[in-house]
């Protein structure tokens, strides 16, 4: 089995290993595209291939929709060179269960892709056409949050080359929708699906940042610029999305072949990006977005997707960062780099840790938690807890997820501990387990483990500063710690607010003191504290 379109039509071939194929006419839809395309899609790496694209073929299979997706790469070349054409377009999707079950189906959403830059003419001209169709109602994106930005040098001089000659993907793309102002101002939506906070801001503030350099220099008229500026014209829907999508894995890539399958080959890019003929991603996923489109859209909440207003999306996000998830993730690499673990499955087998992260999200987390009403908190932890974190095939590592650990704790326990502040009900004295979040990362900086064995901490942009502040403190030596710790604590940059001041001061000096004792102490401090 290749994956190409000579090879899907021998369909009992695949359906008798257990993947699916797609139930509608590819090379129709591919026809209805190219006469009038509706979303055009930028970035064409993992995250898109296993969750946007996905779900459109729901729509196709359920004949809820006649045209596929239209995908531009303005950064990474060689993935649609090496990957989208060798295979037609076509992408082998791997769903990894938490049952250690693989769920493989072929996606074929995508109808045509391109690079996106003016020097690859032929592809160029392809998605000003497109962009210039009436049709066109959204085009989204998964290029990074660095992708939105001006402020790199190159950006900047990219800008000054003015629309018929830039580089970059955020000036190449405000250069299409310049093609379809000359083409008759219609309107269409700018989407962002990337992981970050008030992405279609982002998105927004990065178009008009390109257009207001472009006016200046006369590069072109106001009544562009007014257009962008028009949400009856162009709207910067935000969204908020999660699915972890890891790189092409070797475990995968195993089973597969073992099946039949014979494009496996995993490509590592010039520019580092891992990716192959198939997806492996998680079950587990969530896309809600703004739903402000000036030239209609895509049945998406058929798919799956939560449609919903700019409030909500906020909500959601709040909810996933503050108490959800990401509040879980940081507790337990912190905890799982002291205790010695290289892989998250394996620390939702330790019954201590497993307490540990429940009592945050569901104990001390939910009495505060923002609820969205479209989401349901408790639903979500349940998904967290017992079918993301424990999955066998994520191969995510405490050791990344414990990066920029200085960066997150004022967003993820912070606002929670300010909450509980100010509420007139709520006591801190309840707090547990936060405080030992906050305890067990100052402990982590001393780099060394519960067994006493030196370790190499994560990258951190205050590291090096934060480690320089405990480096005189030891196992088994904890009566100056305290007044040692004070620097720390007093920074509001690091905990949202001061903890040296903070009626929770005690709590944490005493789980640090506790995991302090000697060896094993950090073991002894959590089944204590969950217990």
């Amino acid at each position: 089995m290749k994956l190409c379109l000579n090879d899907l039509e021998s369909r009992q071939v695949w359906e008798k290993v257990g993947v699916r194929l797609p139930e509608f006419d590819i090379q129709k839809m591919r026809k209805t595209t190219h006469d009038g395309c509706t979303w055009i899609h930028f970035g064409a790496g993992n995250i898109f291939r296993g969750f946007p694209a996905a779900r459109m073929q729901d729509l196709l299979e359920n004949g809820l929709v006649e045209t596929g997706i239209v995908v531009g790469e303005g950064f990474d070349y060689q993935i649609i060179d090496d990957i989208y054409r060798p295979c037609d377009n076509l992408c082998l999707m791997a769903t990894l269960k938490s049952d250690a079950t693989v769920d493989a189906r072929v996606i074929a959403s995508v109808a045509e892709a391109y690079k996106c830059s003016p020097q690859f003419s032929e592809d160029y001209e392809s998605l000003k056409r497109y962009f210039r169709n009436p049709k066109l109602q959204m085009v989204s994106f998964t290029i990074t949050e660095k992708g939105y930005s001006t402020v790199p040098a190159y950006v900047q001089e990219d800008i000054l080359r003015g629309p018929d000659k830039c580089s970059t993907i955020i000036c190449m793309v405000t250069a299409l929708a310049y093609e379809r102002f000359k083409a008759g101002a219609y309107p269409f939506a700018f989407v962002s699906m990337d992981n970050c906070s008030h992405n279609g801001e982002k998105l927004q503030n990065g178009v008009m940042e390109v257009a207001k350099a472009w006016l200046a220099k006369k590069f072109i008229p106001q009544e562009f610029f007014d257009y962008l500026s028009n949400p009856a014209k162009v709207a910067f829907p935000w969204s908020m999305i999660d699915k972890i999508t890891p790189r092409p894995h070797e475990s995968v890539q195993k089973m597969l072949s073992e099946k039949g399958f014979e494009s496996t080959e995993v490509v590592v890019t010039e520019k580092k990006t891992f990716i192959a003929p198939f997806v492996n991603a998680e079950e587990c996923e969530y896309l809600v977005i703004e739903d402000t489109f000036p030239n209609g859209r895509p049945p998406l909440e058929k798919a799956g997707l939560y449609m919903t207003d700019r409030e909500t999306v906020n909500k959601v996000e709040r909810m996933k960062v503050c108490t959800c998830l990401n509040p879980l993730h940081t507790a337990m690499s912190v905890m799982g780099c002291l205790l010695g673990y290289t892989k998250i499955s394996d620390e939702m087998r330790d019954e201590d840790i497993v307490k540990y992260v429940k009592r945050i999200g569901y104990v001390e987390g939910m009495p505060v938690v923002t609820d969205p009403g479209i989401l349901s908190p408790k639903s979500f932890i349940d998904d967290v807890t017992e079918r993301r974190l424990v999955n066998p095939f994520m191969p995510d590592t405490p050791q990344r997820i414990a990066t920029d650990t200085s960066q997150k704790l004022a967003i993820r326990f912070g606002e929670t501990i300010k909450a509980y502040t100010a509420s007139k009900t709520l006591n801190l004295d309840t707090l547990k387990c936060i405080p030992l979040v906050l305890a067990s990362w100052m402990r982590y900086l001393l780099a060394v483990d519960d067994n006493g064995n030196e370790f190499e901490p994560s990258p951190d942009p205050l590291l090096e500063s934060s480690m320089a502040v405990v480096k005189s403190l030891r196992l088994g030596r904890s009566e100056d710690d305290g007044e040692t710790l004070k620097v720390l604590m007093e920074n509001t940059n690091i905990f949202g607010f001061n903890l040296w001041e903070s009626p929770l001061k005690d709590k944490v000096l005493d789980a640090f003191a506790s995991m302090m004792t000697g060896k094993g102490a950090v073991r002894a401090t959590l089944h204590k504290y969950v217990n």
